[in-house]
């Protein structure tokens, strides 16, 4: 029970922060798009929602631990989303930034989603990766050479 409320209280304030709040906030007294862009607004939402929930069970219900960088999974996480890319929760965060830049049809979301993904990206090379290798060592490296780091690989 824990666990679960660790991962509520850290999504509701990093992740509803980033993809949530500060989306709401750059696009407000904007208009809603409507019929077809609306319903892909809406599908690229829940896909995003969707991507990261799976993510932040499997780091809870496999890794027993949370996104938290204080409260990281004990256990490598290289099942579900994370056979296919390394870092599916973060691409479901910027697939929610999406999914408001198209609903509000705001550029300004689009120009907020590559500066998160920029950060994202620093934050994964200069931080995480490291800490990984260190903390679960040749079971990383051997992940990291079987599963890139952003998108899935094209297999032959």
């Amino acid at each position: 029970m824990m666990l679960l409320l660790k991962n509520l209280l850290f999504t509701l304030v990093v992740p509803g922060t980033v993809a949530v709040y500060v989306p709401l906030l750059i696009a407000r007294n904007r208009s809603p798009a409507s019929g077809p862009l609306f319903a892909i607004a809406l599908a690229v939402l829940a896909l995003g929602g969707a991507v990261y929930a799976w993510c932040v069970w499997d780091f809870a219900a496999f890794g027993r631990g949370t996104p938290a960088p204080i409260d990281a999974p004990k256990k490598l996480v290289v099942r579900g989303l994370y056979r296919y890319t390394r870092n599916p929760m973060y691409v479901g965060v910027l697939m929610v930034i999406l999914g408001w830049a198209l609903l509000f049809r705001a550029a300004a979301l689009v120009i907020y989603a590559l500066v998160v993904g920029a950060c994202f990206h620093l934050f994964i090379v200069l931080y995480e990766e490291r800490h990984l290798r260190k903390e679960f060592g040749s079971k990383y490296d051997d992940y990291r050479g079987r599963v890139s780091r952003w998108l899935p690989r094209l297999r032959r």
